[in-house]
């Protein structure tokens, strides 16, 4: 006879497994979503000092996008909840991490909101607010990032955090 505990740790790697096949919707744009890390204790401090949650895009093109006006947002529903300052761009095949964590008074970029390690949507929009990029993503109370293996092209998939640089690695 199988245990309760075999049978919820069964059910508990089945769930875990299964909700990382989370669908995701990317236009053409070069400018995707690339990572994200939820729960941030310990992986990178802001300029602050401050362990924040953050968003990391990636540039696909050799050319720099002018992101001024562009949307983040954590909800699809209201994707214009947050809109890049003017002024900001991504250089080419580049990175460009924006911290999620509700203060918009810190210097760079500050997101007015916050992820939740419930899980929710990440939503990048154009100046239109038409979705260019929009990742759902499980619950995770781990500190790990939900990011593109391979490196900006990628599905989906929870790994140690790889702020600003490729995916994947270590």
């Amino acid at each position: 006879m199988i245990s309760k505990t075999t049978i919820s740790a069964i059910l508990l790697f089945s769930i875990l497994v299964f909700s990382c096949k989370k669908t995701y919707f990317t236009s053409d744009s070069s400018v995707v979503i690339n990572e994200f890390l939820p729960v941030n204790n310990i992986t990178i401090a802001d300029q602050n000092g401050e362990f924040d949650d953050w968003i990391e895009l990636f540039n696909l093109s050799s050319a720099s996008v002018n992101l001024s006006g562009y949307f983040l947002s954590d909800d699809k529903k209201e994707p214009g909840k947050w809109k890049f300052p003017q002024g900001t761009s991504i250089a080419g095949n580049s990175y460009l991490i924006i911290w999620a964590d509700g203060d918009t008074t810190e210097t760079g970029l500050h997101a007015n909101f916050k992820l939740s390690s419930s899980g929710e949507d990440v939503v990048l929009s154009d100046p239109s607010k038409e979705k260019l990029d929009k990742i759902s993503y499980p619950a995770q109370p781990l500190e790990l990032s939900y990011a593109r293996v391979p490196n900006g092209t990628g599905e989906f998939k929870w790994q140690t955090p790889t702020y600003n640089r490729t995916n994947g690695s270590k």
